[in-house]
């Protein structure tokens, strides 16, 4: 991992920096000023975005939130993983996982968890990989 530093994005140029990596995941980003507003709205919800420089440049990233619910109590919410295609396989994305889980522990919370497509079938061998096991199944419907 060398020349790999893990630090949030919390400038506005670190989160526009970051907009090739994000669109990767989230293709329906149009532009890096529509990821700095959305990030800096989520921000208001707890939402950080946690980002492995390589040589200055964003290799990875992970947004997460912490939350609390009834079903879990406090937990980390994960909501953004990507891994640059290049980067992949590399242990950034364990990395990254690996310091979300430790920030969270610190901060008192006892649970991580994620959502993935169905049909992302690498994602869900790398999260098993990780530790994390299916626990639910997450149903969704667009309100018009």
């Amino acid at each position: 991992m060398s020349g790999l530093e893990l630090r949030h994005a919390d400038r506005d140029a670190d989160i526009e920096a970051s907009f090739p990596l994000m669109r990767q995941l989230r293709p329906h980003l149009a532009n890096s000023s529509e990821l700095l507003a959305r990030v800096r709205r989520q921000q208001k919800e707890s939402y950080r975005l946690l980002v492995a420089w390589r040589d200055g440049q964003p290799a990875g990233a992970a947004g997460y939130r912490f939350q609390e619910n009834l079903i879990r109590g406090r937990f980390v919410y994960v909501d953004d993983l990507v891994v640059l295609e290049g980067e992949r396989r590399s242990g950034i994305g364990a990395k990254l996982l690996d310091e979300v889980a430790r920030l969270a522990k610190d901060a008192g919370y006892g649970w991580l968890t994620l959502d993935t497509a169905l049909d992302n079938a690498l994602g869900q061998r790398f999260y098993f990989r990780w530790g994390l096991l299916s626990t639910a199944l997450h149903f969704g419907k667009p309100l018009k």
